[in-house]
């Protein structure tokens, strides 16, 4: 028998899912909205991200099978439903993929000095990127395996020299700068965080929220965990408080030495202005850079094997499953990368903007994964399922929980100022590229490829 995922490998398997590119872009834009509140929106985030993440790990006892939510989905509501989460999981997994390319893109431009806001710039950029990863992936898992650790350690180093040399110099130096917050303004004038609404609060909360992002995948292997039925629904929360505490330490020590840069600075990693040693500048930006481009690797790697597997499955056309002589799904990367430029270039590589989407769109998962665990718990499910002690707290009351908040946070959001832009003249105009792509990902694409599944179970 192989060897399985025990407990406190599940838990750091989530620390490494969930710890990437987030922490290092979101602050300043949490920041910008939230002003002094923004340590709280890390909280409400945290809080979030811990309930939907139990209702996923509830329901992977259920469910033992790999998936996650495309699995949960189909035995709880039938195989159309199942399919449209695949579809849109593995939409929303690619436009997640053009956040982490568009951030790579611009560090390395800030690294030399350029432009990293010229669309030009970060569109060659872009096709470099992706011609370097069709390249490792080409190389093979050793390749693979050896950058994707590289990037763990370079991510975990970057945090760890975060918080400590801010401390150091918060109890050395006795620099404490978190009532200057106030003294910051946003763009009509008022101090940052002082007429927020709710939709504020929401919007706030969704930025810092894509920082906690990744615990969506993390059962998908549940059939290689030791007892997942007992062990995520532990692992997972537990893996997230550790993850709150470390994000909450380096946004208070960052607003702590020096809020307005955090909120000014024209870096993709905005914590690396707070410090003005440029050593310690250059430490957090490389490390940010390689941890940042291992999670580009990784989903260039994962993010294509979801349309493979469903073609597998035959829910799509059998050409995306096709491999190359050495067994690399070509046309499933070349359409994956298509989706992942597209869209950040419809909202211009507006690094806030495409951040805030990327949560957005995986919240068809956030809604029905919580409806399939209850589903499960009253025993109305469509497909087989394990039987399993039930518990009215997990199965029942937090997944309803988690329903009301996303659908609250859904209500409140922002959708036409997230669906705007500015011209040249500088006034607000509907952004019709990017509502065409957001329709073409859940609306066009879904319901063609179900016409095409229907046809092709008929014959």
């Amino acid at each position: 028998m192989k060897k399985k995922l025990g407990f406190y490998s599940i838990i750091l398997l989530t620390i490494n899912s969930i710890i990437g590119t987030g922490i290092f872009l979101s602050p300043g834009s949490v920041v910008a909205k939230a002003g002094d509140k923004a340590l709280i929106v890390y909280v409400l985030a945290a809080i979030f991200a811990a309930v939907l993440a139990v209702t996923f790990a509830a329901a992977a006892k259920y469910v033992s099978s790999g998936g996650a939510a495309y699995a949960y989905t189909k035995e709880a509501f039938g195989n159309d439903a199942g399919f449209y989460v695949g579809i849109t999981r593995y939409f929303a997994a690619s436009i997640a993929w053009g956040v982490m390319g568009t951030a790579v893109i611009k560090t390395v431009l800030n690294i030399f000095k350029m432009d990293s806001s010229n669309t030009v710039n970060i569109s060659i950029g872009f096709l470099v990127l992706m011609a370097v990863l069709l390249i490792i992936n080409l190389l093979g898992t050793k390749v693979f395996e050896a950058i994707n650790n590289l990037s763990t350690i370079g991510k975990v180093a970057a945090l760890i020299t975060t918080i400590l040399v801010g401390f150091g110099i918060i109890i050395f130096s006795g620099v404490n700068n978190i009532d200057s917050i106030k003294n910051l303004v946003d763009d009509s004038g008022k101090a940052l965080g002082s007429n927020m609404d709710i939709s504020t609060w929401v919007m706030a909360v969704i930025a810092a929220f894509y920082a906690f992002t990744g615990f969506e995948s993390v059962a998908s292997g549940s059939e290689d965990m030791e007892e997942p039925e007992k062990n995520l629904p532990r692992a997972i929360p537990i893996a997230i408080g550790i993850i709150a505490i470390i994000y909450i330490g380096i946004v208070g020590v960052a607003i702590m030495i020096d809020p307005k840069a955090i909120v000014e600075s024209k870096e993709v990693v905005a914590l690396a202005d707070v410090f003005q040693n440029p050593i310690i500048n250059r430490i957090i930006i490389v490390g940010a850079l390689i941890s940042m481009f291992g999670i580009n690797v990784a989903a260039s790697f994962h993010t294509p094997r979801i349309l493979e597997a469903m073609s597998r499955q035959k829910q799509i056309p059998s050409v995306f499953a096709k491999r190359t002589d050495k067994g690399f799904p070509i046309v499933s990367f070349l359409v994956t990368i298509t989706i992942a430029i597209i869209i950040p270039l419809a909202f211009k590589f507006d690094m806030t903007s495409i951040m805030i989407i990327s949560s957005i769109s995986r919240f068809v998962q956030f809604l029905i994964v919580p409806l399939a665990l209850i589903t499960f718990y009253y025993g109305k499910e469509k497909g087989k399922v394990n039987k399993v002690k039930k518990s009215t707290i997990v199965d029942l009351i937090i997944p309803i929980i988690a329903f009301v908040f996303t659908l609250l946070l859904l209500y409140k959001f922002n959708w036409k100022g997230q669906f705007t832009t500015l011209n040249e003249s500088g006034e607000s105009v509907t952004n019709t590229f990017a509502i065409v792509s957001m329709i073409i990902g859940y609306v066009i694409m879904p319901l063609i490829l179900m016409i095409w599944r229907k046809k092709a179970h008929r014959k």
